[in-house]
């Protein structure tokens, strides 16, 4: 989903796009854009995927949003792991290397979870959950790139909304049915950006060969009650419902549950201070790009947690 962002951007600054796939009945050749074959799992990739490229963006990686038995979980362990390391490979044995950046996904999940802590890329304690282990696992193979001579930065992403994927049309649809309800006591923090912001932030990075880490999230977290109550807002239907018990969901979804009521507020300071303008700052203007619905202004707690913390 934010690749096909990514290439959207691009396309329209007329940027030249090399994109890997698993799949080769994907692999397609157009002006601009051109597809090559690669295997993680198998370490393969196709050579001359790196001609001519002058900067690498690694997004790749199983989504989280699948039930997380054992083996989905090496699986998304392994996804991210064997991608990182098969391009390591490739980028070492090429013979005219032409790459000066390398940006790479991470997770905000490296955070420990709370629900007062306010979290900056110097925070060194991690999360003891499955998605803190994996997401330190991953960053660990990340650094690895340094040894190359060229920019490397990664950019720890946040709860992405997009009306065309991702977690934000599956918190919509219950709303939309009249069944939406914060979830647990609704206190946990979300941090989010627009999905737009953060493929314009893997941007800027790029053009402004900056390096290190950066949170990809917006300026202005929300509780998971702030985010329902807006959602509800913006489609103009009432919430009716109590809140849902995590007992509830545990049962559901088994420790994929644990995405749900998990609370990381974590800041966008770094990446602000370094220049970078959000578009959207504030969640009920995110979701009136994608929604529609009345101009609305961002609430006096929103106003108040970006004063004291931006």
């Amino acid at each position: 989903m934010v690749g096909q962002e990514l290439v959207r951007l691009f396309k329209e600054q007329k940027v030249p796009i090399h994109y890997l796939t698993t799949r080769r009945s994907k692999i397609v050749t157009e002006a601009n854009y051109q597809g090559f074959y690669w295997n993680p799992t198998k370490g393969e990739m196709d050579k001359n995927a790196l001609k001519g490229v002058t900067a690498i963006i690694n997004l790749a990686g199983a989504t989280i949003s699948n039930r997380w038995t054992s083996a989905y979980k090496n699986e998304v362990l392994n996804s991210r792991l064997d991608s990182l390391k098969t391009l390591y490979k490739a980028i070492e044995n090429c013979k005219q290397l032409e790459v000066q950046s390398f940006i790479s996904a991470s997770a905000i999940g490296i955070y420990p979870n709370s629900l007062t802590t306010y979290y900056e890329e110097t925070e060194t304690n991690q999360d003891d959950s499955f998605l803190g282990a994996v997401v330190a696992a991953w960053e660990k193979e990340i650094a690895n790139f340094k040894q190359f001579d060229f920019n490397v930065a990664k950019i720890r992403i946040g709860l992405v909304l997009s009306d065309k994927g991702g977690a934000l049309p599956k918190i919509v649809q219950p709303v939309s049915n009249y069944l939406g309800a914060a979830f647990g006591s609704g206190e946990q923090w979300q941090s989010w950006i627009h999905i737009t912001d953060l493929a314009n932030m893997f941007i800027y990075i790029l053009e402004n060969q900056l390096t290190g880490t950066f949170n990809g999230v917006a300026p202005n977290p929300v509780t998971n009650a702030k985010m329902t109550k807006e959602i509800s807002k913006v489609l103009g239907k009432p919430l009716i419902l109590p809140n849902v018990p995590k007992v509830m969901m545990e049962l559901i979804l088994g420790e994929m549950a644990y995405l749900l009521f998990a609370s990381q507020r974590v800041s966008s300071k770094k990446i602000e201070e370094g220049g970078f303008v959000f578009a959207h700052r504030n969640i009920c203007t995110a979701l009136e790009s994608f929604y529609g619905g009345e101009s609305c202004q961002e609430s006096n707690a929103e106003a108040s947690f970006e004063k004291n913390y931006s």
